[in-house]
């Protein structure tokens, strides 16, 4: 170890270099070993970019010596930059400053020593191995690090005879070494500007590519979060010009601009220019490939949407406000010509593009990069998983600088996926508000006529007939007769007590009241709600971690669970007083709605507890005492977290995940959020779950099909794996029969065991995985684990009735073979189980088609589907085009399934939804000539795993939130983001009806009658965002041509004629 005067010396030698310091962190063994060039190469590289660098070697930043003096030699250098060329974590999830490398509060770049070759890096698309993704990019993202590049690969030096084997090296690779130098030398610059000189950009999102969409943050209002955020630089000393009043003056200056609605700004004289000449050699120095392929998909930059022929310019999408400016992100290329361009996955970037990305890095001369909520496109364009080339895309854009992220805090798989391509360094944000549904209109008239049927019950029988038959035509008259499951065949009391049940689940569902606005915190009644949706679920084993209702069930007595029960049973339990009021006391459904009453008066301090309420005393005192204050705590802490990342200054680490699905430590926000380790999904809390929800899901098919499933197919997402440590997965294995087998010690998945038939106690089923590119990139030994339990279950010799993966597996094989392939080749084929988009490609393809109108029936869906996922996955290839295959498997698929693990959104709240679950459904209804069964299941609560069909969620989530005047009023507080999300909604609603017919005439009439034919809401949306109302009658328009819809009443074709105006005219073409 050095010496106190060896680090005096140090000190006073830093302190003496002008230039900005550069810490490098090491492993000895490196020195040991006489193998590191990589390091030799990447001192020069960075002294070459005007950094001082220093190195520094050390066994393990575990160990307390080496870690000791690291800190030592931090406290006395005082880097700008930290590189740290070490693998694995220091910290543990949820521990607070606990790396020696945080207390010099410098960002730490993450370089990697990859563990592969050269060769495979540069042929394959993954970027890193599954053990190089653990130990250098999953872990490390714990202690707050920013993934840079892969900087050196393993080859083989010499052969060595004494020891018979070849002695292995890192050997560094020069242009990646060049671009983490770089990197590093633009985050010193950043530390190094003062505020009042520092040029930021902030990015909004675009799409759909529509004037009414623009800042596309999924739960943030994100006009008004750019402006909250452009007042907080100022006060902070940026230099700044005048600054529009709120989010709406923001989005009409940037609406007179150039946008992605081109057709629109035609001649529109605003925004930035960047000339021909300046961008011609900014594309000469992209890397050839990546040249290359833009030049032959899009031709000439003139060609481009954004270019003006007189201006011998680019006119770009950007708003100046002195020396920082805001931005629309470039549309990705695909509303330029859909009809080529919906069978392309990795569609390169068009010139457009790439020139607003070299404005700013060029012409602007950024210091920083903004993108400002879930999520832009940057980090989806093609290319490497992680450990990107100079041929990735979102490289040749972005380039090296510096890029903050504010995130929703929900979302850790799309987040990470910015964190590994883009070098984001995320802060994290809260969710929306949310709230419980409650009753309104036509479903509150409904529940008073069932109160009033129930009472006559017992007090004069001769008023039930009449009362019935009232009560079940409204429902028809309202649909809600079809969206309750009321067959033809019911009697009058099945019909009303599936009524009854029906209204009480509503009433408890839980939406979101408003969005978030970056920077603050919720008040008053909002955080009342929040906190309560908070502490509703169970959050641990801890007395305080309970649920709070079922804590108040059980010092109640009342001895039934509030979070599991038949909603319409009777109740026959204690009525204690604290609990009585005026509405009628009837059910376990309304039992459940007083202790959540009760529950709320609590939690905002309306009633105070009463003696002997020990279990609620310790849940409220949870709250109060660390749930509530890191709640409070997170808008202050949001922006610290933006101030800290612009001023090139390190961001704490912290958790992600769903607060409302028992994940309190999430808050507060603010923080450079990470996920999980990739190699120990599924976990066995997950596998619980998962095997709780595979057995009810073949049981409730059985029910309703009167046999057991035999093949099913699943789409599983990167993100909701990382969210809930691998619940898709884990049904997914135990729908065939199989389970993880975990090493004891560390947790980590270490193989699978196939399960006997007699514990199953039904056949085991043939699944389908349609993965999402995320999925393929972050867990890659997952895809294997699940391919090659697979092909396990097809090798059991098992009859065709107890396993008809094996069967069908061995039918497919023999007549490949009988084809003219090999058998080995046949076996191989016949048992590929897992699919998804092709090899650095994103998304299953549906998005530019239904947003351009671009298809004719849904065959056209269904193709495109077909076409983005056909690669196969499995057997440790990085995807064989496999689309045959493919359609072999959906071919004969009886049920597809779709999970979502939290309630914070919604099936009409993404794109995603409609592309995987609904592109899935529209791609087996086209190649079986039947509309398989469609679940959407959800495991919002991870205990009690709920079987739902896709019709009954649609209608369950267009009663509770889509039309609920509840939510709709928490939207129009937000003005033209209020209307952006009710004309999304409508997108998505089309969208399924588009893919599966699960959406009625009823759920559209609902809509209609709620967005247009309201006065007060479409005048709402005509002041606050007329383009979203153009957009939205233009969508219902679309249904009504395409024959989607069927409206109950003239008027919808009257009043969306009236609206849409052109745009209905050009859909009608």
């Amino acid at each position: 170890g050095a010496s106190q005067v060896d680090l005096d010396e140090f000190a006073a030698a830093q302190r003496r270099e002008e230039r900005p310091l550069a810490l490098l962190l090491f492993y000895r063994a490196l020195v040991q070993a006489a193998d590191t060039a990589p390091i030799d190469d990447l001192i020069l590289a960075l002294e070459n970019r005007g950094l001082a660098a220093v190195a520094l070697f050390v066994s393990s930043l575990k160990d307390p010596t080496s870690a000791r003096f690291t800190e030592s030699v931090l406290d006395a250098s005082r880097p700008d930059i930290i590189l740290n060329a070490t693998g694995f974590s220091v910290s543990r999830p949820g521990a607070v400053q606990a790396s020696p490398l945080d207390r010099s509060g410098a960002p730490v770049l993450q370089v990697v020593l990859a563990g592969g070759t050269e060769a495979a890096w540069e042929e394959g698309t993954r970027g890193l191995s599954a053990r190089d993704i653990a130990m250098n990019v999953a872990l490390p993202e714990v202690d707050g690090r920013i993934l840079s590049r892969a900087v050196s690969f393993k080859s083989e030096r010499r052969f060595d005879a004494a020891t018979e084997c070849g002695i292995v090296a890192h050997t560094p690779r020069a242009d990646r070494i060049d671009f983490v130098a770089q990197l590093a030398s633009n985050w010193a610059r950043l530390a190094r500007t003062t505020p009042s000189e520092r040029r930021v950009c902030l990015v909004l999102a675009n799409y759909p590519n529509k004037d009414g969409r623009i800042g596309n943050g999924v739960g943030l209002d994100t006009p008004e979060s750019a402006v909250r955020l452009l007042e907080a630089m100022r006060s902070e000393g940026y230099t700044l010009d005048a600054l529009p009043a709120d989010g709406a003056a923001l989005i009409t200056a940037l609406q007179a601009g150039p946008t992605n609605a081109m057709a629109a700004h035609a001649k529109s004289s605003g925004g930035a220019r960047f000339t021909l000449d300046d961008y011609r050699d900014f594309l000469a120095g992209l890397d050839f490939e990546a040249r290359a392929r833009v030049s032959e998909r899009w031709g000439a930059p003139e060609a481009d949407p954004f270019y003006r022929r007189e201006e011998k310019s680019f006119a770009l999408p950007v708003l100046s406000f002195g020396n920082i400016t805001v931005a629309i992100q470039p549309a990705r290329g695909y509303n330029i010509d859909p009809a080529a361009s919906y069978h392309d996955p990795d569609l390169p970037p068009p010139h457009g593009y790439l020139a607003f990305y070299a404005w700013l890095r060029r012409s602007f001369d950024a210091h920083a990069v903004l993108h400002l909520g879930k999520h832009g496109n940057l980090e989806w364009l093609p290319g490497k998983a992680l450990a990107l080339s100079a041929a990735c895309f979102p490289e040749a854009a972005l380039g090296a600088l510096p890029h903050i992220y504010p995130f929703i805090v929900n979302d850790p798989g799309e987040g990470s996926q910015a964190k590994r391509r883009s070098a984001a360094v995320i802060i994290d944000h809260l969710t929306p508000p949310l709230t419980r549904a409650e009753s309104y209109g036509p479903l509150r008239e409904l529940e008073a006529l069932v109160d009033e049927y129930y009472e006559a019950s017992q007090l004069d029988p001769r008023r039930c007939t009449p009362l019935s038959e009232r009560i079940l035509e409204l429902a028809r008259s309202e649909g809600i007769d079809m969206d309750c499951g009321i067959a033809p065949g019911d009697g009058r009391a099945e019909a009303l007590t599936k009524l009854d049940a029906y209204m009480c689940e509503l009433k408890e569902m839980q939406i979101r009241n408003g969005l978030h606005i970056f920077g603050t915190a919720p008040e008053g009644a909002l955080r009342n709600d929040l906190l309560l949706a908070l502490a509703r679920s169970p959050r641990g084993t801890a007395d305080g971690e309970a649920s709070l209702t079922r804590a108040l069930a059980a010092d109640l007595g009342l001895d039934f669970d509030p979070l599991d029960c038949d909603m319409a049973t009777p109740w026959k339990g204690p009525r204690p007083n604290v609990l009585e009021g005026p509405d009628p006391w009837r059910s376990q459904g309304d039992s459940v709605e007083r202790l959540e009453g009760l529950a709320l008066a609590l939690i905002s301090g309306e009633r105070d507890l009463e003696a002997g309420w020990q279990r609620t005393q310790a849940v409220l005192d949870e709250v109060r005492e660390r749930i509530a204050p890191a709640l409070d705590a997170s808008g202050a802490s949001e922006l610290v977290g933006v101030s800290r990342g612009l001023a090139g200054r390190f961001v704490m680490p912290g958790p992600s995940g769903a607060p409302s699905r028992g994940r309190p430590e999430v808050l507060p926000t603010g923080r450079n959020f990470y996920s999980l380790d990739s190699r120990a999904v599924p976990t066995p809390a997950a596998w619980q779950l998962g095997w709780k929800s595979a057995q009810r899901l073949v049981e409730y098919h059985a029910q309703r099909h009167g046999d057991w499933p035999r093949r099913m197919a699943l789409s599983a997402w990167g993100t909701s794996n990382m969210r809930t440590g691998g619940d898709d997965i884990a049904q997914a294995l135990a729908l065939m029969g199989t389970r993880p087998r975990w090493d004891t010690a560390s947790g980590r998945v270490i193989g699978f065991e196939i399960l006997p038939l007699n514990l199953l106690d039904r056949p085991r089923v043939d699944v389908t995985l349609r993965i999402s590119g995320f999925f393929r990139d972050a867990f890659p030994a997952l895809i294997d684990l699940f391919d090659s339990a697979a092909r396990a279950v097809a090798a059991l010799d098992e009859s065709e009735e107890d396993n008809p993966l094996a069967a069908n597996v061995a039918r497919e094989a023999s007549d490949l073979v009988a084809a003219g392939q090999s058998p080995e080749d046949a076996s191989r084929r016949a048992a590929w189980r897992v699919f998804g988009s092709k090899p650095g490609a994103y998304g299953a393809g549906l998005q530019a088609l239904i947003d351009e109108g671009g298809w004719q029936g849904p065959e056209d869906l269904a193709d495109a589907y077909l076409a983005w996922g056909g690669w196969a996955y499995g057997a440790g290839m990085e995807g064989v085009a496999e689309r045959a295959s493919f359609e072999r498997r959906l071919s004969a698929v009886e049920a597809v399934v779709q999970n979502q693990d939290n309630r914070e959104h919604d099936l009409l709240d993404s794109d995603d939804y409609y592309q995987f679950e609904g592109g899935l459904a529209a791609a087996v209804t086209a190649l079986s000539g039947h509309a398989p069964a469609s679940y959407h299941n959800d495991h919002s609560l991870p205990e009690n795993p709920k079987i739902r069909t896709l019709e009954d969620e649609i209608g369950r989530v267009v009663r509770a939130r889509a039309v609920n005047p509840k939510w709709l009023a928490g939207v129009m507080r937000h003005g033209y983001k209020g209307a952006f999300e009710i004309a999304a909604t409508v997108d998505y609603l089309f969208a399924f009806a588009a893919t599966t017919g699960a959406v009625k005439d009823h759920h559209f009439d609902a809509v209609f009658d709620a967005y247009i034919a309201d006065d007060q809401v479409r005048a709402f949306m005509a002041e606050a965002n007329p383009a979203a109302l153009k957009e939205t009658a233009a969508r219902l328009a679309e249904a009504l041509r395409r024959g989607l819809w069927k409206p109950r009443s003239n008027r919808a074709h009257d009043l969306l004629g009236s609206l849409s105006g052109a745009i209905y005219g050009e859909a009608a073409q």
